[in-house]
């Protein structure tokens, strides 16, 4: 796809994360808008799945460690084919297929990671990574982790693995907004120079804007022809939370929170998809 043409998807995809949250009066949406552009490239571009079979043995994965933003994670899968689009108008009923959190109990299609508490998913995907190199398999590892997340240790602790056990088909994406449910994440608990720390460690680290697409590809290929270099890579992405909709961008009070009607108007038409 050309770069407008995934520009339009991604806001395509944005609308139906607000129409998500909307019907369900509850969710996170800001984050989920802020990472529209990384997830469209990626999933459009560069990760090799079949939506005809999710478990296809050879495909890569995609694991969303911050599963609270998983509202764009389902848009794009329902857009994929990997469930009827219907079943984003059920999100988070109860009983539904898609709840606020993926789990692989539902058996979701194209979900790869039960999540809930964050922190977990960098290990996940380091053990997948080393299970895709033992099997002799070229997949990739592609793996979504938050900010406020490193606030915890368990991310570190895999950081330290990874470069240990030199993976270098796992690419760890971080959504820096500078955001979280309690407030901005400077004043929660401020993290330095995140960039600098995973490149401190061992990790090839590209820091780049999150909705440049130009960076977003290149930084994408540099991954892609890394076989060899025996150093995973980690993709820092300064995102904004709420990206596309005035009165959303970032505010950590739409870290979670439905918009009313008139709210998702306005959205909608800010994003040219009244």
């Amino acid at each position: 796809m050309e770069i407008e043409a995934l520009k339009r998807k991604a806001n395509k995809l944005r609308g139906d994360v607000l129409r998500m949250v909307t019907k369900a009066n509850s969710g996170h949406p800001g984050g989920a808008l802020g990472m529209a552009d990384l997830l469209t490239v990626l999933y459009y571009q560069y990760l090799k799945h079949d939506p005809k079979n999710p478990d296809w043995p050879d495909r890569d994965r995609f694991l969303l460690s911050n599963g609270h933003t998983c509202p764009i994670l389902y848009a794009i899968l329902a857009d994929r084919g990997y469930f009827p689009r219907e079943e984003l108008w059920r999100f988070r009923k109860f009983g539904a297929l898609l709840q606020g959190h993926p789990s692989t109990a539902w058996k979701i299609p194209g979900v790869e990671l039960s999540s809930g508490s964050l922190g977990n998913g960098l290990s996940v995907s380091l053990g997948m990574a080393l299970a895709a190199r033992l099997d002799k398999r070229d997949s990739r590892i592609y793996c979504f982790i938050s900010d406020a997340e490193c606030q915890e240790g368990q991310p570190w602790e895999a950081a330290t693995a990874a470069v240990h056990h030199r993976v270098d088909n796992l690419c760890a994406i971080l959504d820096w907004n500078g955001c979280q449910i309690d407030g901005y994440t400077a004043n929660v608990m401020d993290l330095g120079d995140l960039a600098g720390k995973f490149r401190s460690f061992g990790f090839t680290v590209h820091e780049i804007d999150g909705h440049n697409y130009e960076e977003i590809i290149t930084a994408f290929d540099t991954f892609v022809s890394a076989a060899g270099t025996a150093k995973p890579t980690l993709i820092a992405a300064h995102t904004t939370l709420g990206r596309g909709v005035s009165f959303m961008e970032n505010d950590p009070k739409w870290h979670h929170g439905a918009l009313s009607e008139e709210q998702l108007a306005q959205a909608l038409r800010e994003l040219g998809l009244d």
